[in-house]
């Protein structure tokens, strides 16, 4: 029985860590999939030609990279840790006498850099993915999901609004007018009369949206956009948390044909970005709509006439109801983005389908939304026996996307203050989900093996199943709403 003598070696010269490290380790596929050595030429300009010498700025994106990899605690920490993880050192071609740099190196980089490289990473993570056959490119999941802001309760003040705004004007707050409907004369913002002094930039919202349970506190929102395919992150976006879902949509895809070169053909979502304004901002584009409305006609469950019973005369501009009379439009609302149909008065009072049309004392109105074509064809489509699969398979899809961030790599709760250090969190945090499910496409075994290059689906299979997802979108608009085929974009 041996005995091992642990004293410490005077020279060490055989000490090899590409030897040390494992071949299956997972930052060995990282480091030959991603390229983080593009950061050189884009930061550049940010640094001088004298002075004192700055760490590469190539080590310093790993070091943050690391940082959410494997959801370590803080800058310190990571540095604390560094030079007893021989994975990290090969990782950032360290040696072992080699200095470890102090954990402000990352404050003052993220402050120099900007946001634009760590966005690019991001993009880095996304290409190989594409290359990989791993992204189909035609459906696309969408979701959003609170962030709680870096910042307690206990900093949140309250005054009357016009203070608050002035208040924000002293801290900065980044302007937002271009974000969601905040340039509406009728958007009223969420808890205006509330401002966290830690932590500015994010609202007091609440994490229950209906209602009751839950706390008003600072919060951020996350949107992602993912592939249907094996769940690559190919969009992001970060707001405030007061900023509505669906009006991110549009930024979303655009994102995602941009950085995958793909064209996308269907969007898949759940209720709330079911509006009347996504609706036809998709449909105009030629998407699919796999998305069931935020608000449904319930007047066939609660025992009236539905909206399909009513026959509108495009010609006059008039609906007529199940009895032969009209109803004439009676004004626009602006907010809504709808035309107004209502029945002259007293006409419902003495009709013998009263009972079955109205529960109004006034009679039956109707709204027809502007563009109402886009909207009943997006309803239809909501609607759909392949919407609904579609759906089903979104609740573990995007779920289990946000569940793996929130688990592995610290997704529900800003590690640093203001919206650009938040987006900079969100792009970091979905370029290690990229990595690691690239990491997983090329890992051997029998279900990793059908999603690498050369097995599984050809490439050629999935450019035609684009060319066929593009295809039924362009029938279906040549199509009434009521005809509309439940074709299969897989």
């Amino acid at each position: 029985m041996g005995r091992h003598e642990g004293q410490k070696e005077l020279f060490s010269y055989q000490v090899d860590l590409d030897r040390r490290v494992r071949g299956d380790h997972p930052l060995r596929a990282i480091r030959a999939a991603v390229d983080f050595s593009f950061v050189r030429q884009e930061v550049a300009g940010c640094y001088g030609y004298n002075g004192n010498e700055s760490v590469d700025p190539e080590v310093i994106l790993k070091l943050m990279f690391l940082l959410f990899f494997d959801d370590v605690k803080s800058e310190r920490e990571l540095m604390r840790m560094l030079s007893e993880r021989l994975d990290y050192l090969w990782f950032l071609g360290f040696g072992l006498d080699d200095e470890i740099p102090d954990h402000s190196v990352l404050s003052k980089a993220r402050a120099r850099w900007g946001q634009a490289v760590f966005e690019s990473l991001f993009v880095r993570t996304v290409q190989p993915c594409v290359a990989a056959g791993l992204v189909d490119g035609a459906k696309l999941h969408l979701d959003g999901s609170l962030i709680n802001a870096n910042a307690s309760r206990d900093s949140v003040v309250r005054a009357g609004p016009e203070l608050m705004a002035e208040l924000k004007r002293a801290y900065h707050v980044e302007e937002r007018k271009l974000e969601g409907p905040l340039g509406d004369p009728h958007y009223q913002p969420v808890n205006a009369t509330l401002v966290s002094t830690t932590d500015p930039d994010a609202p007091c919202v609440r994490q229950n949206k209906h209602g009751a349970s839950g706390d008003s506190r600072p919060r951020y929102k996350h949107h992602r956009a993912i592939d249907d395919r094996c769940g690559v992150i190919t969009a992001v976006a970060t707001t405030p948390g007061d900023v509505p879902e669906p009006t991110q949509s549009v930024n979303l895809v655009d994102q995602h044909e941009r950085h995958t070169g793909c064209t996308a053909a269907a969007v898949v979502a759940d209720c709330q970005y079911g509006t009347a304004e996504n609706y036809r901002q998709l449909q105009s584009r030629g998407l699919a709509t796999h998305m069931a409305p935020c608000l449904p006609d319930r007047s066939e469950a609660n025992g009236i006439f539905p909206r399909e019973r009513f026959t509108y005369d495009e010609a006059r501009d008039l609906d007529v109801c199940p009895a032969g009379q009209t109803l004439h439009p009676r004004h626009f609302n602006e907010r809504r983005q709808a035309y107004e149909y209502a029945i002259r008065k007293g006409v419902c009072a003495r009709c013998a389908l009263r009972g079955q049309c109205t529960r109004g004392a006034h009679g039956r109105t109707l709204h027809r939304h502007f563009q109402h074509e886009l909207v009943e064809r997006a309803k239809t489509q909501g609607l759909s026996s392949i919407a609904r699969r579609d759906r089903r398979r979104r609740r573990y899809l995007m779920e289990g996307s946000f569940a793996q961030a929130a688990n592995r790599h610290h997704f529900k709760r800003a590690r640093w203050r203001r919206l650009w250090r938040q987006q900079i969190q969100d792009w970091l945090i979905a370029a290690c989900q990229n990595a690691k499910t690239l990491v997983r496409a090329f890992r051997p075994g029998r279900r990793a093996g059908e999603n690498r290059v050369g097995a599984g689906v050809p490439r050629i299979a999935i450019s035609i199943r684009r060319v066929l997802c593009l295809l039924a979108v362009k029938i279906t608009q040549l199509l009434a709403p009521g005809t509309l085929p439940s074709y299969q974009l897989r």
